[in-house]
């Protein structure tokens, strides 16, 4: 690889890495083709990026970052990187769906937010968070919240004096 063509790769890792909102980086080692590109569709279907790159190219990459120092540790051997842009938790959970399968898969680590987490950390907490259509929901649900309360109370004391009434007759049946 010629020199420009590396400072290339690295100006574009750069980018990758300056608008993510997650990046998972894994070990590939012992992967088949086959294996792997099915592994790449189940990416890109989640709106994953996923690239193969050395570790050399990536660690000039992160030189300026503040967690590049923890990430020196990961940065060994065969490694592959996903970043996520939209949802911090797209790449962590296909990782974890592929790992059922494939338990000699080793996820490495995971950048959020500015933060280094170890592989235990991508499957238990980042694959476990909700996606931004399950957050939206959530949102819409507490917004319109005070709204359902509202028309409750208002609707209160007519359903009472139904009630009331509805107590009267069987009094007075009775």
């Amino acid at each position: 690889m010629l020199r420009s063509e590396k400072q290339d790769t690295i100006e574009q890792l750069r980018d990758k890495f300056g608008r993510m909102t997650s990046a998972v980086f894994v070990d590939f080692n012992g992967l088949d083709v086959a294996t792997v590109t099915q592994l790449r569709d189940d990416l890109r279907k989640a709106d994953v990026e996923y690239k193969v790159v050395k570790n050399t190219l990536t660690k000039l990459a992160l030189k300026d970052e503040s967690y590049a120092d923890d990430l020196n540790e990961a940065l060994t051997g065969m490694t592959a990187i996903a970043w996520s842009y939209e949802e911090p938790g797209a790449a962590a959970k296909v990782f974890k769906n592929f790992r059922k399968d494939h338990e000699d898969f080793v996820i490495k680590a995971g950048v959020i937010d500015g933060n280094v987490i170890d592989g235990d950390a991508v499957v238990n907490q980042l694959a476990t968070m909700p996606g931004k259509d399950e957050l939206r929901a959530k949102l819409l649900a507490t917004m319109q919240a005070p709204a359902q309360q509202f028309v409750r109370l208002m609707q209160a004391p007519a359903q009472n004096f139904v009630h009331l009434l509805n107590a009267k007759k069987a009094k007075e049946e009775g």
